[in-house]
């Protein structure tokens, strides 16, 4: 069973504070040295505000992920409880972006060393200019992988409205439901009849 992140609407404030540390968690030290202008502010994760409830929303990390699936190269796998899009590979499809149930996925500018990556050959023409066409790939949450210290969104919620589920959670959680479902039956006495 893979981990991931969920919101409890009933906590979560809209204050875009996860949002804000995803950027910081995938742009390493870089983004404080940087232009406002030149800031690429992509995060991993989006809060949705409605009249009736705020909560961010992120990948799930699907058991049978949709997006791995139809990946036509294999750019999204599955790796320690985790799907992962390589986005060195990722040739930009937008085939998982379609179908993910989440909407969970984006498509953004690929970016090297700071600096955005071209796609050799390929150019746009803008009001009868051509010049090098941007390189864009696919983007959802990856657990904050590359950090070794969990999901910083999780981490800077100032109301702990994000949680990592891990695997052994649910299944701890599943039993106690269970065992709260059968002291509910006792009362009944014996239901092996039915």
């Amino acid at each position: 069973m893979n981990n991931f992140v969920v919101a409890d609407p009933d906590k979560c404030i809209g204050c875009h504070t996860c949002e804000a540390a995803c950027v910081v968690a995938h742009s390493g030290n870089r983004l404080f040295e940087q232009e406002e202008s030149e800031i690429a502010f992509y995060p991993r994760l989006s809060v949705v505000e409605t009249e009736a409830v705020t909560a961010p929303v992120q990948c799930r990390h699907c058991e049978d992920a949709p997006c791995a699936n139809v990946c036509p190269n294999g750019s999204i796998t599955n790796k320690d409880h985790s799907i992962i899009i390589n986005q060195d590979t990722c040739i930009g499809c937008k085939t998982c972006m379609l179908v993910c149930p989440y909407g969970a996925i984006q498509m953004v500018t690929a970016y090297r060393d700071g600096q955005k990556q071209r796609q050799s050959g390929l150019r746009s023409n803008a009001a009868g200019v051509l010049s090098p066409k941007e390189r864009i790939v696919a983007q959802k949450c990856d657990l904050c992988e590359e950090s070794g210290n969990g999901p910083e969104c999780v981490r800077v919620c100032p109301t702990n409205a994000l949680q990592l589920i891990v695997p052994s959670q649910i299944e701890q959680s599943a039993s106690r439901k269970r065992i709260a479902s059968a002291q509910l039956l006792q009362p009944f006495g014996d239901l092996s009849g039915y």
